[in-house]
């Protein structure tokens, strides 16, 4: 965990017209700067950069903070993520809350993914397996591919250099069998160290050459590693895949390694297992098209069948690029096919079509129960996405079923209408009076409370809490609509709000029918006196 005072030091040295203005266009507008929200697709500027408050909002979306939270929000990143990328490109060197266990496990790791990378270079059967797949030696080095020696050379490793049994099980490097002996998890086997989204080794993947049943094996889930929520090379490609706006997702280590070195440069893998919702974030970062890069036999296609029908429901763009042939990527680019690949994931198959015409493949058509079948199982996928998608796919799931498109009856949603943002010009000009001159909050409790505010009390808790994120505050204050008052001006009115509420609460004495007559004498006689003396400028 990044410290707060860390945290602090970064956010004192950014401007955040300079942060901001590095991702869009910013224009000059009074003492703030004004451009069209890059969140939401907008024909007039309504998105307010303060440099006096260094926060920003958006008066259509909502949207608003601070430099950090804006590269957040742009970015698709973590909050800690963004705060490594504004310290790296504004050198400052952020300090970290002491994590014993997370450390130790982060070292272990690191230590022996050094070991592993120095016992590739005397493994002639390793180097000659890679050299046969096509991959580089700069690859090699990219991608630090290493190699884990005997169990017993690996333990010696530990002990020799002073890692604890404890810690290696922590970090998932060794195991205990059933007469509590340690054993390395990786043996003989090429490895590919696996890292997280923000840089930090936290496991292994491992190919076998010993001609072992389970060709390849991963870490164990543990604190750090977690291959649901993992996808291999992803801290190497995200640049890419945000600057290209689109990621590739293969199967494999050296798919991966092997498109990287054909320019492919934005492909990752997932981990021995298939494309969860819990990559759905990660996939979700920089918003890019997802093309699904899978081999076509039945694993692959069944594979890329669940992998499709989630990203479709979860809105992704993108699409299915199958390989056959018995050939995966690695395969084509050591053939140098690089054309071709280029031309696959240029044009891959959408994935909502995927999905259609993979379900009418499972049935014969011929068959009109068989067509019943496909029908109902479409109908079924087309049901959890967009009314927009639905009506759009319709016309292609009857084309592929050879049916009228009547024949899909799917019921049609609409959404709720929005209703017209409105507020109290008198009481937001007080409020914003306040904001700036947090002085005269003080003078305003020690007159009356907040039930002055009729419309916006929970503004004015906001600003007496002290709540500086709060998006109504950043709205209220960059709104240039609503114009502060002067001091006298705030006095007046809130001697106004006072004696009209006042007066309100005098009618209801009045017509209360609850309370005897001489409560009630005596109630509207202390209420009168209240609004005579607000009216002679004495406190009430």
């Amino acid at each position: 965990m990044i410290k707060k005072s860390s945290i602090e030091d970064l956010k004192n040295k950014l401007d955040i017209v300079d942060v901001i203005g590095s991702y869009i266009e910013l224009k000059k507008a009074g003492v703030n700067y004004k451009a069209r929200c890059p969140f939401h697709e907008e024909k007039s500027a309504s998105f307010v950069v303060s440099p006096s408050k260094q926060i920003y909002h958006c008066f259509g979306c909502g949207s608003g903070g601070d430099a950090i939270s804006f590269v957040k929000e742009y970015e698709k990143l973590s909050y800690p993520e963004a705060l490594e990328k504004l310290a790296r490109e504004n050198n400052v060197l952020l300090d970290y809350e002491n994590s014993t266990q997370a450390k130790k496990e982060d070292k272990t790791l690191e230590q022996v993914n050094k070991f592993f990378l120095k016992n590739l270079q005397y493994q002639k059967e390793a180097m000659a397996y890679l050299q046969e797949r096509g991959v580089f030696n700069s690859s090699i080095e990219k991608f630090e591919i290493g190699y884990s020696p005997s169990s017993g050379e690996q333990l010696s490793f530990l002990s020799s250099n002073h890692i604890t049994s404890q810690d290696a099980v922590e970090a998932g490097v060794i195991a205990q069998d059933a007469n509590k002996r340690f054993y390395a998890r990786f043996i003989e086997r090429i490895t590919f160290p696996i890292y997280s989204a923000n840089n930090h080794i936290v496991g292994f993947g491992g190919r076998t050459i010993s001609n072992h049943p389970a060709k390849y094996i991963n870490s164990p889930q543990t604190k750090l590693f977690n291959k649901s929520r993992l996808l291999y090379a992803y801290n190497i490609a995200k640049e890419s895949i945000y600057r290209k706006k689109e990621i590739i997702v293969t199967e494999g280590y050296l798919d991966v390694i092997m498109l990287h070195q054909a320019g492919f440069d934005n492909t990752v893998a997932t981990l021995g297992t298939a494309l969860t919702s819990e990559h759905l974030p990660l996939l979700k970062k920089g918003e890019p098209r997802v093309i699904l890069a899978y081999d076509g036999d039945n694993a692959g296609k069944n594979a890329a069948l669940k992998a499709a029908k989630m990203l479709s429901m979860s809105s992704f763009d993108g699409g299915v690029v199958l390989f056959e042939e018995s050939k995966d990527p690695a395969d084509f680019v050591k053939e140098g096919k690089i054309d071709y690949l280029n031309a696959l994931f240029k044009h891959p198959k959408k994935f909502i079509e995927f999905v259609i015409e993979t379900i009418a493949l499972e049935y014969d058509l011929n068959i009109p129960e068989q067509k019943q079948g496909a029908k109902n199982e479409i109908n079924s996928f087309l049901k959890n996405l967009s009314p927009i998608l639905q009506e759009e796919y319709i016309s292609f799931a009857s084309g592929v079923l050879k049916s009228k498109e009547s024949f899909f009856k799917i019921k049609k949603t609409y959404p709720a209408k929005e209703t017209a943002k409105s507020y109290d010009v008198a009481e937001m000009s007080m409020l914003k009076t306040l904001i700036l001159n947090p002085y005269l909050v003080d003078y305003l409790l020690d007159v009356c409370d907040e039930n002055i505010f009729e419309h916006h009390r929970d503004i004015f808790m906001d600003i007496i809490q002290n709540r500086a994120e709060s998006k109504k505050l950043l709205e209220l204050e960059l709104n240039e609509k609503i114009l502060p008052l002067s001091e006298d001006e705030l006095k007046e009115k809130i001697k106004k709000l006072q004696i009209l509420n006042l007066q309100k609460k005098l009618n209801l004495i009045k017509n209360d029918q609850a309370i005897d007559f001489k409560k009630k004498s005596f109630e509207i006689r202390k209420t009168q006196d209240m609004i005579k003396n607000l009216n002679q400028g004495m406190k009430p």
